[in-house]
Parts: structure tokens; sequence; C-alpha cells
């Protein structure tokens, strides 16, 4: 049997990078709709409180846990200590909850969570020293998260810097495999130009977290050519989840996931318009379709 469990991302109820998308929901109804779905695991979102008793009474209410939450890195703007300080007080903070991974996102010079910025002819192209910084500050983050007993898990986020499999590739040479692992989104794979099979198949023995999500063809087309930012290519439904989308090859993926030692966590992580996808329908909707492919 695999050794995976499944969670929900909070994201799908209310966005982190666009608070008033879903900004009506409430976490207890992000975690409640998760539970009912299927799920034991969420990954951390704006909504959910910062205060460590008020969270932890939320998930153990609903027999949850927290299985990793995004931690922004400025690396590529240089601020090394003070990105390494805010990592030990989120390691500390997420470990406690149950968290066993830390997801890094490059945020330095990002333009994802631009809403007038179009996505694709302002993709940040990092410099050789952005570049070396950002794979000397990951390997000491990787250190640090060794030290607690988890692993930093970086994640190739479209409008980041990191986002072709080029740039995963020239990340990856430039990181101790012993300290820098991989975040695999099957999403953000898609909208980036790549496929994610390949970069699946290629990674998998350093992919220690997983997000699911699919990418809907006709508003990627419309995205592209209508030079969207990515909020708003998120806006109108960009991304889904498994079992809805048109552009991911699951029975590829699952074939790989199958075949390896992954042990870990499947995320589902399909931000969405709550007005326009119910969150707990597309929930169950991706909770099926893994249990019929995966077997669990």
């Amino acid at each position: 049997m695999l050794d995976i469990k499944f969670g929900c991302a909070p994201i799908n109820w209310t966005n982190d990078d666009l608070p008033s998308l879903g900004g009506e929901l409430t976490y207890q109804q992000c975690l409640s709709e998760m539970a009912l779905a299927g799920y034991t695991g969420s990954e951390g979102g704006n909504k959910y409180p910062k205060d460590f008793e008020t969270l932890k009474k939320a998930l153990d209410l609903r027999g949850m846990q927290i299985c990793n939450m995004w931690f922004s890195s400025l690396l590529t703007t240089f601020e090394n200590d003070k990105t390494f300080e805010a990592l030990d007080k989120h390691l500390d903070y997420t470990y406690s909850l149950g968290a066993r991974v830390v997801g890094v996102g490059e945020c330095g010079v990002t333009v994802h969570g631009q809403e007038a910025t179009p996505l694709f002819a302002n993709c940040p192209q990092l410099t050789d020293k952005q570049f070396e910084n950002l794979a000397m500050g990951l390997n000491e983050m990787g250190r640090r998260a060794n030290a607690k007993g988890m692993s930093l898990c970086f994640h190739p986020h479209v409008g980041t810097g990191i986002q072709t499999l080029a740039e995963i590739d020239r990340l990856m040479s430039l990181t101790d495999p012993t300290l820098v692992y991989l975040l695999f989104d099957t999403g953000h794979s898609v909208v980036a130009g790549e496929d994610p099979v390949a970069i699946l198949k290629k990674y998998i023995g350093r992919v220690r977290h997983i997000h699911f999500k699919d990418v809907r063809k006709p508003v990627l087309e419309t995205f592209k050519a209508e030079k969207w930012s990515f909020l708003q290519g998120v806006k109108e439904g960009m991304f889904t989840v498994p079992g809805d989308g048109d552009m991911v090859n699951w029975d590829d993926i699952f074939a790989i996931v199958k075949a390896s030692d992954y042990s870990g966590w499947i995320v589902i992580e399909a931000e969405q318009d709550p007005a326009k996808a119910d969150p707990l329908e597309y929930a169950i909707i991706a909770r099926k379709f893994i249990r019929k492919h995966l077997g669990k």
C-alpha cells in the first residue's frame, strides 16, 4: 500500500493572494468541508487563526492536521537574514501543528500577486547572482528544516522566477539534494508551458510534497491571448480539481506515483472563485477521482 495521505488547501475556499475572493467564508467552513469531503490534512491559509491553541482546537475537532504551510522567501532580493529569522518561527509553529514539510515559494521579485500585471510579459528572469543566492539560501533553510525534523520543499510557481523545467533544473543542480526537495505542482507546470508528467518522472525521487490540480484549456488559451494577470486567470477559472480539467495526463501521473516509493501528502489545491465553483462539491469530485485511481 502507498504511504500517502490526502489533504486540501483553503485556497480553494478563500484566496491568499486575493483575499476578497471567498472573503466571506470562514476558516471553520473551510476545515469542516475538507473533513466532510474525506481529507485529513490542510495547508495553511490567511484566514486561519495565528494563535496556536485556537487553530489546534479547530483542527482536532475535525480530525485534521496542518500538512504544510506556504513560506515566502525573499532570497532574490537578498534579504537572507530576514528570511532565515522568519523561517525559524514558521518551522516551530507548523511543526507543532503536524507539518513535517515546509513548502517555500520565492517571492522577492514575484508578479503572481499583482492583479493588474500581465503574467507572461512580466515573469521575472533571475540573474546569475539571484540564482546563486537563492540556491545558497535554500541550502541554509534546508539545514534549519532538517534540524527541526522537517523537509524543505521548493515550490516552482508561475510568476516567481522559477516556473519552467529549465529553471527547475538549474535550481535543483545548484542545491544540495539532501537539503532541498521539490514540491511538485501539476497545475503550475501546465501554465508554465511544461509537461507535468516529464517533471514528475525526472524528479520523483526528490519530491517530498505534491499539489494536484488541473487546468481548463479554453480558459488557459484566453489567458494567454488576452494577456491576463495570474489572478485574473484564477478568477476566470483557469484552475480546477483533478477529475474536472482537461490538460493533465492523470493516468501517467498516477502511474509514476504508484511505481515510486513516494511517502507523504497529496494536496488538492485548485484555487477558484467559490461563487462560481462550490468548494465542497469540487473537493468531493477530486477525492473520488483520487480514490478511483489510487485505491485509497
